[in-house]
This record gives structure tokens, sequence and C-alpha cells, in this order.
């Protein structure tokens, strides 16, 4: 048995199994496994993601402008804890 047909085969029991395993369905069954491992074989799978290149150095911090210095932070708002539920 071929890894394509232990493949369907696996796929067509999931599908038996989800469908509460109805008695005369198997045809219809395999059927709609084969579609499907079909359908698998034809996605490419995911590439690896590649690996990240390792900095040697950080760049110097580049100067702050003199207006940006001198302009005050806007304080930092932040919204109400909304009141809790008695559970009942």
């Amino acid at each position: 048995m071929s890894t394509e047909d232990k493949r369907i085969r696996e796929l067509a029991h999931q599908i038996w199994e989800s469908e509460g395993k109805p008695h005369g369905q198997d045809a219809r069954h395999w059927e709609m496994a084969r579609k499907l491992a079909e359908s698998e074989a034809l996605t490419p799978s995911k590439p690896k993601p590649a690996a990240k290149p390792k900095a040697t150095a950080k760049p110097a911090a580049k100067p702050k402008p003199a207006a940006a210095a001198s302009k005050p932070a806007a304080p930092a708002t932040k919204k109400p804890a909304a009141p809790k539920k008695p559970k009942p």
C-alpha cells in the first residue's frame, strides 16, 4: 500500500467518524478523502522561515533635534478601569 493510499484511508476514516460512522457511505467517504489527499499533494508546503542574520554592532544613536527636546511631553492619559460585576 502506497503512502498516498494510506493517507486516503486515514482521511476516509476521519470523515466516516465525523459523520457518526454511518453504514453504506464508504464509497462516498473514499472519494472525498481521495480529493482531499490530492489537494494536499498539490498545495505547496509552507517554506521554513529564513535564518535572521546576526547584527554585529548596533548603529549609533541619533541626536535629538533641539525643537523636540524643548517641547514638553504630553501627559499619558489612562482609561479608568471598568467596575467589576458581582458574581451571582
